[in-house]
């Protein structure tokens, strides 16, 4: 199943950025992928095998897509940033340049964004602010609209602001992880593996994000988008009303496909279902890169 792994690395604005790349024995032409990682994982996140199926990479190559997984600014192979410049709007500037250089680098004619969590979060920053490469869509999943008050991501925004924090396992899984039956063992201990220190700015943030820069930042997204919330998010309210909330905001984007990712918690690639996700994120893509092809510029007769 595993493909070959090789690792990338870019030089933007004086910081080192990382990156794991696979892709098919055989271009394709089909978009390029440039996923990024949430809190507390490295781009590795997107190589855990949960299932027999293989992980994200595993599917997306399977299904003929290059793919660059990038380490975010302080993980990883990355250049950190000091706290006080790390916020996710620089994270946005920085990997939006990294994206543009993968794809000349790997000459790919259009690229899919594809984030998780607080990558999910600057996925879309980067996808509202006129990027410099072809972006055709972009899928944010484990993030949304709504965070309980006093809950689970409220509390870990308490710590130490200016720390750098390595969380246990075992408060990693328990916020990460659905009920025992959305999971196996073996899948947990495959995603420790992917885990990584977490620079407590990032945890401060997250909270204020769909309360400070969803409302103004989605309007300006023109591509479709892809979300998805797990059933059984420790971090995210994924009621029904508030995914419909989420959807509703992106008002210029051409289609919007936003629901509950059944049997999954916050990490849902690394549930027994996570596969089930895959599959829906390279269907969209497909869509993506049909209504890319078919588009007409403003103003062009049918």
């Amino acid at each position: 199943m595993a493909q070959q792994r090789d690792l990338l690395t870019f030089e933007v604005d004086g910081h080192t950025i990382t990156a794991l790349t696979a892709g098919p024995a055989v271009p394709t032409g089909k978009p390029l992928i440039a996923a990024l990682h949430g809190g507390t994982y490295t781009a590795r996140y997107f190589d855990v095998a949960a299932t027999a199926e293989g992980s994200f990479l595993d599917a997306a190559v399977a299904h003929g897509h290059p793919v660059v997984a990038f380490d975010r600014p302080g993980y990883g192979g990355s250049t950190p940033l000091a706290p006080d410049a790390n916020t996710f709007a620089r994270h946005a500037e920085l990997l939006g340049d990294a994206v543009t250089q993968a794809t000349k680098r790997l000459a790919a004619d259009g690229v899919f964004l594809v984030g998780h969590s607080i990558g999910g979060m600057i996925a879309l920053m980067i996808a509202a602010g006129d990027p410099a490469f072809p972006l055709i869509g972009v899928s944010a999943t484990g993030m949304g609209a709504v965070i309980p008050p006093g809950g689970a991501a409220e509390a870990l925004g308490t710590l130490p602001p200016d720390a750098t924090i390595d969380l246990p396992y075992p408060e990693r899984d328990a916020v990460m992880f659905g009920p025992a039956h959305t999971h196996t063992p073996e899948a947990v201990e495959r995603a420790h593996a992917s885990y990584a220190p977490v620079p407590v700015r990032e945890l401060v943030q997250a909270p204020a994000w769909p309360r400070e820069h969803l409302p103004g930042l989605a309007p300006n997204v023109r591509v479709p988008v892809h979300n998805a919330l797990a059933e059984f998010d420790a971090l995210w309210s994924s009621g029904s009303r508030n995914v419909g909330h989420f959807a509703g905001l992106f008002t210029a984007a051409p289609f919007v496909d936003a629901s509950v990712a059944r049997g999954t918690g916050h990490c849902i690639d690394h549930h027994t279902l996570g596969h089930a996700l895959h599959l829906r994120q390279l269907a969209f893509a497909e869509e993506c890169a049909h209504w890319a092809a078919t588009r007409r510029p403003a103003g062009a007769g049918a």
